[in-house]
């Protein structure tokens, strides 16, 4: 028995060896046509088999002796397909260049999944911002630059999406910023630094709409803008812009308080080049801005680098940094409006500060292609300010990612742990040392049904503490405290391909949102009114959902497409700061619910003969408390939810506060040989709801807000390329000289002129 049964097992082992000698083997590189870089991760199919490339980019099937199409497909790069017989033992080479897809709706993005994904299957409202964009408009900061994107609008330095927030100045964030992957906001308000985003060394923006706190955390609420820097490509590259801004004077006379124009000098320098197995970026930054307000400035010099060093094949290590010093002036509010570019006395501020962070990171593939990445992050930030309002805060990040791809049944899988801790120092929260810590696991599953259908689900929990040592301040005393709460979050997405560029999406996410150290303890002084402490100030959660249309299209050489969505966001125990009493304190107004809709177009290509690119895109916002009462609220009393916000809001109608219904932005440029020729429209319809109080404090700002409904904004811009590596361009901002406001009591700029040239070499 024992020798039958060793009898068959030689009998198998010889048949599987002849089987395997007959198998023909498929091998050789996939890289990017024009820098020549291995594609890791490029699917590789012969028939039913299929494989991904390594890092190196290389690849190896062994299939039966046949006739087969190899087809090789990588996530903004042109298909390659080629017909095939192989016989059997036969080893074929085939080293395939892809090139890079010239489509939009191809455009590859990271942030919904944490992996590369066609624009055209995310699952969520995504924008893509294109450093060309934010170069042929020159802007200075990302939130300029950001004020292009529909249904995205940035007030003193916080971000709005879809109506998704309000306004309070320098306290709480809904929208998350995020710099290669990792949160960047401020430790102790949870607030955005644009300026330490370094804009001369942008990859691409990635703009995700709508709560994405299931992979993102708490401030990811209302969405997420996610910088990607560059890294270095096949051949050395050096970019050097310097920019010029004067202003002229203003439409009325009366409120221009310079004799000589107050004038912005800027410049950027970038370099990135490969160095054997090491990939080096270097970038700096300066300006020195004259504001059109007065006594207002900015003066600060930035310098970044960031490195990669590819050990081996499969392990990768990076280091990256961002160091920032600088002094600024500005005021909350202006004099009157008659003075509306001169600041009132009472909130003039001066400050230098010192930011920085360090940014080391770990990727290493295993042998069955699992990714497993190590993301960290030290952010420091030093404010000083010559109004008892200095801060100061020690921010440390870490996230392990782990991924893996099945290839046969189109599945991808993410998931990782997050700890970050922080440490904050400031007279703003009784001159003392608050600490916090958050610990978050995550999950999320991608996948791809019958090539059309791509169903996203994710989940989220996390606990954050929080240890307050307590303080007395003018008006009170906070005893001393430790927080801790605990929140799971779900998302799910579909998004299906309905005909041939023709895509259908659906989203539904929980959103969460842990006060900061800001909101729940400052106290402070703004300009005549007190800013109280609210230690009973509690976490808003909220959800949000869409429908969506991305319709693709193509006239002649010319392509893009057109995106029409739906959707409803609710809150529940939103923050807001709101007057108690008789100062502002941080409050939970209650229930909300902001619905709208939101339709895009984006194209480029040539069009009537000339290269051209369009955005463009107008949203509409229905934001309302979901129990309306206006009643009238003794002071000093809180009253019921809603009835805070409502008590103090200058309008009667049930309408959230510091929120535009309708928004229109246009940004079209055409080319014509050496020149170029672009347009620019930004449009905001009025904030219907403020803080009534604000029309007693702020002089004039009752009479201006009725005689200006909204703004409408052009700008114009031409440039010359003397070269392709040599161009000026100059940009008229403010073409008609318009008088207006985006946030009440701070008057935007004047007609003005920049003068940009830009060399590549």
């Amino acid at each position: 028995m024992n020798g039958m049964k060793l009898w068959l097992l030689s009998g198998c082992l010889l048949l599987a060896g002849m089987l395997t000698a007959q198998n023909a083997t498929i091998q050789g590189t996939v890289t990017d046509q024009k820098t020549g870089e291995a594609l890791f991760f490029a699917n590789v199919s012969v028939g039913a088999t299929g494989v991904v490339t390594e890092l190196d980019g290389t690849y190896q099937l062994a299939i039966p002796p046949g006739n087969y199409t190899l087809q090789v497909t990588y996530v903004g790069y042109t298909t390659y397909s080629e017909e095939l017989r192989i016989e059997a033992n036969e080893t074929i080479e085939r080293a395939i260049a892809l090139e890079p897809e010239s489509t939009i709706l191809n455009t590859a993005t990271v942030t919904s999944g944490k992996y590369e994904t066609p624009l055209s299957e995310v699952t969520v409202s995504l924008e893509v911002i294109q450093p060309e964009l934010i170069e042929s408009t020159s802007k200075p900061t990302l939130d300029e630059a950001l004020q292009k994107v529909p249904g995205v609008t940035i007030i003193d330095g916080q971000a709005n999406i879809r109506g998704g927030s309000g306004y309070s100045q320098g306290a709480g964030s809904r929208v998350l910023l995020l710099v290669d992957d990792v949160p960047i906001l401020q430790a102790d308000a949870g607030f955005p630094n644009w300026d330490d985003v370094p804009i001369e060394n942008i990859e691409q923006i990635e703009v995700v709409k709508g709560a994405a706190s299931a992979l993102y955390g708490s401030s990811a609420l209302n969405g997420i803008i996610n910088v990607r820097t560059a890294y270095a490509k096949a051949e050395p590259e050096t970019k050097l812009a310097t920019f010029y801004t004067t202003y002229f004077a203003p439409k009325d006379k009366n409120k221009q308080w310079w004799d000589e124009a107050p004038n912005t000098f800027a410049t950027s320098l970038a370099h990135r080049r490969k160095m054997g197995k090491l990939d080096l970026v270097l970038g700096g930054y300066y300006i020195n801005q004259e504001s059109f307000r007065k006594d207002t400035y900015k003066k600060f010099g930035r310098f970044n680098f960031n490195t990669r060093y590819r050990a081996t094949d499969r392990l990768t290590f990076g280091l990256a940094s961002n160091i920032n010093q600088g002094s600024s002036g500005s005021y909350f509010y202006w004099k009157s409006a008659e003075e509306a570019f001169e600041g009132a006395p009472t909130t003039l501020s001066e400050r230098e500060r010192l930011r920085f962070n360090v940014d080391p990171t770990i990727t290493y593939f295993d042998r069955s292609g699992n990714r497993h990445k190590i993301l960290g992050r030290y952010y420091y930030v030093d404010n000083n300010n010559d109004r008892n309002q200095s801060n100061s805060s020690q921010w440390y990040y870490g996230e392990y990612q782990f991924q893996r791809r099945f290839a046969d049944i189109g599945l991808v899988t993410t998931a990782g742990l997050v700890v970050s801790g922080n440490q904050i120092d400031a007279e703003l929260y009784g001159d003392t040392t608050f600490t916090a810590s958050n610990l978050a696991a995550f999950v999320q599953l991608e996948k791809k049904f019958l090539d059309r259908l791509n169903v996203s689900a994710g989940f989220r929990y996390e606990r954050n503490v929080l240890n307050n040592p307590g303080f007395t301040y003018q008006q009170g005393t906070v005893d001393p405290s430790e927080e801790k709460e605990s929140k799971p979050v779900f998302r799910l997405g579909l998004n299906y391909e309905l005909a041939d560029y023709t895509f259908l999406r659906a989203s539904w996410g929980q959103g969460y949102r842990f006060p900061t150290v800001a909101e729940k303890f400052i106290f402070t002084d703004a300009g005549g009114f007190f800013i109280t402490p609210n230690p009973t100030l509690r976490s808003e959660t909220g959800w949000s959902t869409e429908i969506g249309i991305k319709q693709g299209f193509r006239l002649s050489s010319f392509e893009g497409f057109i995106d029409i969505s739906g959707f409803l966001m609710r809150y529940e125990d939103m923050m807001e700061f709101n007057l108690v009493g008789f100062g502002f304190q941080a409050s939970n107004i209650g229930g909300t619910e902001i619905k709208g809709m939101e339709f895009t177009v984006a194209g480029r290509g040539s069009l009537f003969g000339l290269p051209t690119s369009i955005l463009a895109g107008y949203t509409y916002i229905d934001p309302r408390f979901k129990e309306f009462d206006n009643t009238q609220i003794p002071a000093g009393e809180t009253g019921s939810r809603g009835q805070v916000n409502a008590n103090n809001s200058s309008s009667e109608d049930n309408i959230l506060k510091y929120r535009s219904r309708h928004t229109f932005k246009l940004d079209l440029e055409s080319r014509f040989r050496r020149f170029s020729l672009g347009w620019e429209t930004i449009s905001g319809s009025q904030i219907e709801a403020i803080d009534r109080i604000f029309n007693l404090i702020v002089p004039g700002l009752e009479s201006f807000r009725m005689n200006n409904q909204g703004y409408l904004v052009h700008n114009v811009r031409a440039a010359y390329r003397f070269t392709e590596d040599i161009k000026l361009s100059m940009i008229l901002g403010n073409l008609t000289n318009r008088e207006y406001s985006i946030r009440p009591g701070l008057l935007e700029g004047p007609r003005n002129l920049t003068a940009r040239l830009d060399f590549k070499f």
